[in-house]
C-alpha cells in the first residue's frame, strides 16, 4: 500500500505521556539489512516519526528520550520499488516500551507482543477477524453472483448474518472485558448506537420526534470524544463522526449548528488534544461552507474559541491573525446583515453609490477582467438581467486597478448595468467589507439594503428569486397583508 505524501500540518502535537521515552524492539523473520520507518496517522495525514536499520536477523528498534506524542495507530514502512509501503499497523497507547516479533510472510498471523497487553489484544482481534473473513468469503461470492438461485442466496445470506453476529459478539466481549484499552475504544467507536422505539403517550399516540431527539443526545455514546487515540486511526473516523452528527441530525442553520457543536466540543474539552482537534476541524468545515449562510458559524466559532483566547495553548500569532482576518472579512457581509455601502468610480470617473439604487433588489457582482470563470459567468448574468423578469439592478465591481481593462470588459461583455472600479473607492477596500476572495462573487441585497443571499451561481438566480418571492408572499399572506 502506498503512503500519501508526507506533509507538515499546523496541528502541532500537544499531549504527552508519563513514562520516560519510547523503546520499541522488533524482530521480523525474513527481513534483513534494510531501512525501516516508523509512521503514524493523524486525522487524514500520515507522518514518518523515526528510522531504524534492521540487521541480518531482522532485528531493529525505535528509541527516543521523549515519549511519542500521539496515542493511536502507528505502522511499519519499508521502501519497495523506490516507494514507501505500509507493512502492518500496531498501537501506541499506555505502553511505549515493548517488543514485537513476527514473520514477513504474514505479519499479523505470526505476531507475538511482549510488554503491552493492548497490542496483544489488537493483534488477536485482527487474527479473529481474518479467520471470519475467510469463513464469510464463499457466502459473499454467492450473494454477488447474479447466476445463483434465490434459495442459494437465501442460505448464503443466513450464513453471512450468523458470521456477522459472531463478529459482533466477539467485539462485545472484548469491549466488556477490556474497557480501558485503546483496542476496545476503537472497536466501540465503530459501533452505531441502537435507537429505541418511541414510547406511547397516555392517549396511545407516538411522539414522532422522540427518536431524533434521543439520537442527538446519544449519538456519541459509543465514541469517546476525549480519547486522542481516535484521532489517529487508518481512516478519519473522528472527523467523519462529527460531520455526520452536524450534517444529518440538525437543521443547517447557524443557531442550530452552534448548539450542536457546543455539545460535543464540551465533551472533547476533557483532553487538550481532542479539544484542539474537534474545534479545529469544525472551524475549517465552515470556512467555505457549501450551504449559504453557514459562514456565520465560522465567525461565531472564531469569536468563541480563538478570539477569546481559549485556543492560545496551541495557536501561534500568525495563524490567529489569519483566522481573525478571515472572520472579520466574513462578519461584515453575512446573510441577514445590512450590506456595507460601496462608493466607487465608474468608467467616466464619476462616483457611484450602491445605496443610491432604488430597485427592489441589488445584485452586487464582484469580478476580475482577467478571470476565466468571470468570462463564463458574466454573459449569463447579462442574459438574466436583460430578461427584466425581476425589479433589480446590478452593481458590478471590477477588482483590477486598470480602468481600460474595465472599459474593454464592459464593451466586450455588453454589460448594461452600473460598473465601477473597485480600487477607486471612497469607502475603503471592498475586500474589507465583503468576503470576495474568489471571483466572481455575488451578493443579493433587498430594498432595505439587507443581504438576503450570497455566492449564488448565476444560473441559479432565477430559481432563487422565484422561491424567495414565493416565500415573501406566503409571509405577507400569513400576516394578513394580502
Amino acid at each position: 500500500m502506498r503512503l500519501p505524501v508526507l506533509i507538515i500540518c499546523i496541528l502541532l502535537p500537544l499531549a504527552g505521556f508519563a513514562q520516560a521515552g519510547y523503546h520499541l524492539k522488533l524482530k521480523i523473520e525474513g527481513l534483513k539489512d534494510t531501512t525501516v520507518y516508523l509512521g503514524n496517522f493523524y486525522g487524514e495525514t500520515t507522518y514518518i516519526k523515526d528510522t531504524a536499520r534492521a540487521n541480518s536477523r531482522g532485528e531493529f528498534e525505535f528509541k527516543g528520550a521523549k515519549p511519542l506524542i500521539y496515542r493511536g495507530v502507528y505502522f511499519i514502512v519499508l521502501m519497495q520499488n523506490g516507494k514507501p509501503a505500509r507493512q502492518f499497523d500496531f498501537l501506541i497507547a499506555d505502553k511505549q516500551q515493548f517488543s514485537m516479533e513476527t514473520k514477513s510472510s504474514d505479519y499479523v498471523k505470526f505476531m507475538k507482543v511482549t510488554g503491552d497487553p493492548d497490542n496483544t489484544l489488537f493483534f488477536e482481534n485482527m487474527v479473529f477477524n481474518s479467520e471470519l473473513h475467510k469463513e464469510a468469503d464463499p457466502f459473499i461470492k454467492i450473494l454477488q453472483d447474479s447466476t445463483q438461485s434465490t434459495d442459494k442466496k437465501k442460505e448464503a445470506r443466513l450464513a453471512y448474518t450468523a458470521i456477522n453476529e459472531k463478529a459482533m459478539a466477539h467485539q462485545t466481549n472484548v469491549i466488556a472485558k477490556n474497557p480501558n484499552t485503546l483496542t476496545a475504544k476503537i472497536l466501540k467507536a465503530h459501533r452505531p448506537v441502537t435507537i429505541p422505539d418511541p414510547p406511547k403517550r397516555k392517549d396511545g399516540s407516538i411522539d414522532s420526534t422522540y427518536q431524533l431527539r434521543w439520537y442527538r443526545k446519544h449519538f456519541f455514546d459509543n465514541f469517546d470524544l476525549a480519547e486522542p487515540g481516535l484521532i489517529c486511526l487508518q481512516t478519519p473516523l473522528y472527523k467523519d463522526k462529527i460531520n455526520e452528527y452536524l450534517d444529518k441530525l440538525f437543521i443547517q442553520q447557524p443557531d442550530s449548528i452552534m448548539s450542536a457543536m457546543a455539545s460535543f466540543i464540551d465533551r472533547a474539552k476533557a483532553n487538550q488534544e481532542t479539544f484542539k482537534y474537534a474545534t479545529w476541524i469544525t472551524l475549517l468545515k465552515y470556512q467555505q461552507p457549501d450551504i449559504m449562510g453557514l459562514d456565520e458559524v465560522y465567525v461565531r466559532m472564531y469569536d468563541k474559541y480563538y478570539g477569546s483566547g481559549l485556543m492560545d495553548f496551541w495557536v501561534n500569532d500568525k495563524l490567529k491573525k489569519n483566522l481573525k482576518e478571515h472572520a472579520d472579512r466574513m462578519r461584515n457581509s453575512l446573510v441577514g446583515m445590512k450590506a456595507p455601502n460601496l462608493i466607487m468610480q465608474d468608467a467616466a470617473f464619476k462616483a457611484k453609490s450602491m445605496y443610491d439604487i432604488k430597485n427592489k433588489y441589488t445584485v452586487l457582482y464582484i469580478f476580475d477582467p482577467d478571470c476565466g470563470h468571470c468570462k463564463e459567468e458574466t454573459p449569463k448574468l447579462v442574459k438574466f438581467y436583460n430578461a427584466h423578469k425581476y425589479d433589480l439592478q446590478v452593481y458590478a465591481v471590477s477588482a483590477d486597478t486598470s480602468m481600460q481593462k474595465m472599459r474593454d470588459y464592459i464593451k466586450d461583455m455588453k454589460m448594461p448595468w452600473i460598473t465601477v472600479n473597485g480600487p477607486r473607492t471612497y469607502v475603503g477596500p471592498y475586500g474589507d467589507l465583503y468576503d470576495a476572495i474568489v471571483t466572481p462573487s455575488l451578493y443579493i441585497i433587498d430594498d432595505k439594503k439587507k443581504i438576503i443571499a450570497k455566492k449564488v451561481p448565476v444560473d441559479k438566480l432565477d430559481e432563487f428569486f422565484t422561491q424567495y418571492e414565493r416565500f415573501k408572499n406566503v409571509e405577507k399572506s400569513k400576516s394578513g397583508k394580502l
